[in-house]
């Protein structure tokens, strides 16, 4: 199941929120935060700014995170992870947050599903799918030149989608009804 969300939707957070808490209903462990992409290219930046703001909040109790600005992981080291995550977190449940592109009209919509993500499939590679709920982000439209595009995006759209992602992750690890907090 997917769900899209616009990020100019004041409500688009609150939505996220009821998705994660939906699609990790029945875990049992704090989830794994892995956020996907590269500061070489803005449009692609999004997962490792998502890193960040999630890594800057301090919930170090109730997830791990992995790609931040400081130490991102892109699409090419993700076909890397999928071992360490099952001998790392093995009962933990893994959020995959990347950038993605998309339709013009849909540019500035976050979308998530209860599978995994593709890394990397904006700039025409094939690797392997990683996550159990995926996050993405649409911040340039499709096209022969994914790459180039990826440079054009707009830094603002990108910032705004980190923001409103990482708000709610934050907000669905802290929550009093979040699977680890019920006693």
């Amino acid at each position: 199941m997917e769900y899209s969300f616009n990020m100019f939707n004041k409500m688009a957070a609150s939505g996220l929120i009821m998705t994660l808490n939906n699609f990790l209903k029945d875990t049992q462990t704090p989830p794994v935060i892995l956020c996907i992409g590269s500061d070489l290219a803005i449009g692609d930046s999004l997962g490792p700014i998502c890193g960040t703001m999630i890594s800057e909040k301090k919930l170090f109790e109730q997830s791990y995170v992995y790609g931040t600005l400081k130490r991102p992981i892109t699409a090419k080291e993700v076909r890397y992870l999928g071992d360490f995550f099952k001998k790392t977190h093995p009962n933990s449940k893994i959020i995959a947050i990347d950038a993605a592109v998309g339709d013009a009209g849909d540019i500035g919509l976050i979308k998530i599903a209860n599978k995994g993500l593709r890394p990397g499939l904006g700039a025409n590679k094939k690797f392997a799918p990683i996550g159990d709920v995926s996050i993405m982000g649409i911040v340039a439209e499709k096209s022969v030149f994914n790459y180039s595009l990826l440079n054009l995006t707009r830094l603002s759209l990108v910032y705004k989608m980190a923001d409103i992602i990482s708000d709610a992750i934050s907000s669905y690890l802290t929550a009093p009804q979040t699977y680890f907090r019920i006693a």
